[in-house]
């Protein structure tokens, strides 16, 4: 006897199928990053990134106006120095890159939501999120001393017209020194996206090239999670609640959708999933070779993340998502 419900039903036209479809994926779910360097008129690809730059800070502005275009609401900056010291100075100070493209952004396209990352590793020569115990070479950074450094860092991002402020290094008590930072200096209402369940991920190589940040010796794995662990994004995503995060993100995305989903049950924060530069890469090259319809495999990646619970997703596939979800609409 066959069952009185007959799910095929509800699948036989294009329009009902979207009637009835449960995740529904928008350009206002979508942050682009972008990687800002010093000079002008540079847009240098990104070399295992295709489609992905280094861009000078009119660059950036004309990325930005673009972006703003498409619908999508939101960019993510990172920071690309000339110069790299043990004190991270090109992090905090008012003249760094990301200070820089921040204030350009904001006078060019007043609406776009900049968000800050706010981290050190793109600033040290040695390519780790802080201070180094001298003559240490396992990359074991030093905590307290760190915190000093994302509070300036934070501060003055807010001062350059950062909207939100994304902590990204994993070190104890981040949140909360940066939290003290901003209503220190008297931004109580920006926001903290905090990196809250980041992990020790081999997904992270492009990003690298990208941002130059590469560790020069030993590892991230002693302050960033390891991917084995679950339970422990839980406790720090509470530990980051208590401190004042106001959103809170799992990086990377594509294998932590089950992370996604225990993180969203545990908190109604809004919880953002970085789609990070190595799931991105490879789905540009296996597109380039022909593997794979890139369109479908990009979208069906991005409603995935939302199905799991993501509401907001930091994606190098933002603009060409935006361009396909508009020519669906």
């Amino acid at each position: 006897m066959f069952p009185t419900h007959r799910p095929r039903r509800l699948r036989a036209h294009p329009q009902l199928r979207r009637m009835v479809c449960e995740t529904v994926l928008t350009t206002s779910d979508l942050i682009y990053p972008l990687f800002a360097v010093p000079g002008n008129e540079i847009a240098k690809e990104v070399r295992s990134m295709p489609g992905v730059f280094q861009l000078s800070i009119d660059k950036i502005v004309e990325e930005a106006k673009e972006v703003y275009d498409l619908g999508i609401p939101s960019i993510i900056l990172f920071g690309i120095p000339a110069d790299k010291d043990t004190d991270a100075t090109g992090a905090w100070h008012d003249c760094g890159m990301i200070q820089k493209a921040a204030t350009a952004v904001k006078e060019a396209v007043p609406d776009l939501i900049v968000i800050a990352d706010t981290c050190l590793c793109e600033y040290t020569p040695h390519g780790h999120c802080g201070y180094l115990e001298v003559g240490d070479l396992s990359g074991r950074v030093l905590n307290d001393p760190t915190l000093e450094l994302l509070k300036k860092t934070a501060v003055s991002q807010a001062k350059a017209g950062a909207d939100i402020i994304a902590p990204s290094g994993m070190m104890d008590g981040f949140v909360q020194a940066v939290r003290q930072g901003l209503d220190e200096a008297g931004f109580h209402d920006t926001p903290i996206m905090s990196y809250a369940a980041k992990y020790a991920s081999a997904y992270y190589g492009p990003f690298r090239d990208a941002a130059e940040s590469a560790p020069q010796f030993g590892d991230r794995r002693t302050y960033q999670m390891d991917p084995g662990n679950a339970r422990e994004a839980i406790k720090e995503i509470e530990l980051d609640i208590a401190e004042g995060a106001d959103m809170l993100m799992v990086k990377p995305a594509l294998s932590y959708m089950d992370v996604i989903y225990r993180v969203k049950e545990a908190t109604n924060l809004p919880v953002a999933a970085y789609n990070v530069s190595g799931e991105y890469a490879m789905v540009k090259a296996a597109a380039l070779n022909g593997w794979i319809d890139e369109e479908r495999v990009v979208m069906e990646t991005l409603t995935s993340f939302k199905r799991a619970g993501a509401d907001l997703i930091l994606t190098y596939h933002a603009k060409d998502a935006a361009r396909w979800l508009a020519a669906q609409s």
